[in-house]
């Protein structure tokens, strides 16, 4: 029997408008800033050695969910982020 790995933990940093999670050694990020009531995600970085693990889908989705607990729009400045929210419609509602 194989163990889940375990869940990666995100951390989000408000004072530095970021949502932070280490993977092996490598720092992840996904930097925004909030304007009011609108968090504009500007970059979503995972170095290469732990790409295409889904990482930045993590940061994202956590990013979003952060958001609408808040009752936040969402402006996907960084392609990666424009990307996202074209693969999960489900969250359309959210932006701006």
């Amino acid at each position: 029997m194989s163990a889940n790995p375990k869940p990666l933990e995100i951390t989000h940093d408000r004072v530095n408008t970021v949502f932070l999670v280490n993977v092996d050694g490598s720092e992840c990020e996904l930097d925004y800033r909030l304007d009011g009531k609108t968090m504009t995600i500007t970059h979503t970085g995972v170095p290469e050695p732990v790409a295409g693990r889904g990482i930045a889908n993590l940061l994202t989705r956590k990013a979003v969910e952060v958001a609408a607990h808040n009752g936040w729009k969402v402006h996907p400045a960084c392609s990666y982020a424009v990307r996202w929210f074209e693969r999960n419609t489900e969250f359309k509602n959210l932006l701006v």
